[in-house]
C-alpha cells in the first residue's frame, strides 16, 4: 500500500523513490512486523487466557510437559496477523508472489485452526482425523501448486545442489511434486513444534536465508552472475519473508522458554506451508532440505519410530519421538535442546548459502 501511495510521488520529492528498493522495504517490513507483534503480543494472549483456550497436553508425552496444561495455545494468528498486515503496507500488491503466499499462509491457517479449535475448545483430544488434515492440505497445496505452474516464467526445472548443469524438468510432475514440497514442509514445522521456542527459532533462520535467496533470483544481474535460476519478480518475496522474520522474533518474545503462549497447529502449519512455497518460487526446491534440516530430522525421527515399533513387534529406536523428547527423557534440560536446536538450523542455513557458488 505504501509502495503504491508512495513511490509514485517520487517526481515531487526524491526522497519517495526509496520506495522502489527491495532491500529498504524489506528492511522496515522486519520493523514493522516486530512492531505489531509486540505490540498486540500482551493483549491477545490476556483475550486467550478469558476465552480458555490453553493448550492440551498428551498423557503419554513426557511427564515435564504437564505443567504446561493450559498455556496459552493459537498464538500462531498473531504470527499471520502480523505478516499479513505488514506485507499489506510494504509489498508490490500487483505480484503474485505475494498473494500466492498470502493464499498459503491464510489457507493453512485455517486448518491449523479448525484443528485447534477441536481440541482446545470443543475438548476433542483428537482435533481433526489423519486423513481430514492430509485432505485439507493436499487441496491448499495443490492450489499453491497449479498457480506456480501456469506463472509465466517461472518454468518447471528444478535447481540441484552444489550441481550447475543437473536442472531436470518435471514437466506436469512437478505439480505433484509442489504438492509433496508444501504439505510435508507443513507437517514437518508442526511436528518440530513440541518445546518453547522450538520452532519459531528454526524457522525464522530458515525464512532469513530464504530471504536472501529471493533478492538474489530476482535480481538479473546477481543471477547471471551466481548462475542460479532467474525468476522475475520474485525478489519481492523478501518483503514478506522479511515480515516472517519481524513476526517470528516478535513471536519468539512470548514464547521464549518458559512459554507464555503456543503458536498451535494454526501457526506451524501455515509457517511450514509458506517456507515450502518460497522454496518452489525461488527454485531453490531441493536446497529447503538443507536449509530446513532440522524439520526433516524431526519429521524422519516419527517416520522412523513408527515404521520401525510396527516391524519389530514394540521396540522403539528413540525413546520418544520426534527426535527433541528423545533428548528430553535422556536428562537434557529443555533450554539446553532448544538453543542447541537453533545452532544447528543456523549452521545448516549457512552451508545452503555455500551451495549458491560451490557449483
Amino acid at each position: 500500500m505504501l509502495y503504491h501511495l508512495l513511490y509514485p510521488l517520487k517526481t515531487v520529492f526524491g526522497g519517495f523513490n526509496v520506495f522502489r528498493y527491495i532491500t529498504f522495504r524489506t528492511i522496515f517490513a522486519i520493523i514493522t512486523a516486530l512492531l505489531i507483534s509486540l505490540a498486540v503480543g500482551s493483549w491477545f494472549i490476556r483475550k486467550l487466557k478469558d476465552m480458555q483456550i490453553g493448550q492440551y497436553i498428551r498423557e503419554d508425552g513426557p511427564q515435564s510437559h504437564h505443567s504446561k496444561t493450559g498455556t496459552p495455545t493459537m498464538g500462531g494468528l498473531m504470527i499471520i496477523f502480523a505478516i499479513v498486515a505488514t506485507c499489506l503496507l510494504w509489498t508490490d500488491l500487483a505480484n503474485p508472489y505475494v498473494w500466492l503466499l498470502v493464499m498459503v499462509a491464510l489457507g493453512f491457517g485455517a486448518i491449523g485452526f479448525w484443528d485447534d479449535y477441536l481440541k482446545v475448545i470443543k475438548k476433542q483430544n483428537r482435533g481433526l482425523t489423519g486423513r481430514q488434515k492430509l485432505a485439507a492440505q493436499t487441496a491448499v497445496g495443490l492450489a499453491a501448486a497449479l498457480w506456480l505452474y501456469f506463472l509465466p516464467g517461472l518454468g518447471t526445472t528444478l535447481t540441484v545442489p552444489f550441481f550447475k548443469q543437473v536442472n531436470p524438468d518435471l514437466g506436469w510432475l512437478f505439480i505433484p511434486f509442489a504438492v509433496f514440497v508444501i504439505v510435508g514442509a507443513a507437517n514437518a514445522v508442526n511436528l518440530t513444534d513440541g518445546l518453547d521456542g522450538l520452532a519459531i527459532g528454526p524457522v525464522t533462520i530458515a525464512a532469513g536465508f530464504y530471504m536472501i535467496f529471493a533478492y538474489l533470483a530476482g535480481n538479473v544481474k546477481v543471477a547471471a552472475y551466481l548462475q542460479i535460476p532467474y525468476v522475475r519478480g520474485v525478489g519481492e518475496v523478501s518483503i514478506f519473508l522479511g515480515a516472517l522474520v519481524g513476526a517470528g522474533v516478535g513471536f519468539l518474545w512470548f514464547n521464549s522458554y518458559p512459554a507464555q503462549v503456543f503458536m498451535g497447529d494454526v501457526g506451524a502449519l501455515a509457517l511450514g506451508g509458506i517456507l515450502g512455497t518460497v522454496a518452489l518460487a525461488t527454485k531453490q526446491e531441493i536446497l529447503l532440505a538443507i536449509v530446513g534440516g532440522l524439520f526433516v530430522v524431526e519429521a524422519l525421527s516419527v517416520i522412523l519410530q513408527v515404521g520401525f515399533f510396527k516391524v519389530s513387534n514394540g521396540r522403539r529406536i528413540f525413546r520418544m519421538a520426534p527426535l527433541h523428547h528423545h533428548f528430553e527423557l535422556k536428562g537434557w534440560p529443555e533450554p539446553k535442546i532448544i538453543v542447541r536446536f537453533w545452532i544447528i538450523s543456523i549452521v545448516l542455513g549457512l552451508l545452503s548459502l555455500s551451495a549458491l557458488k560451490l557449483r
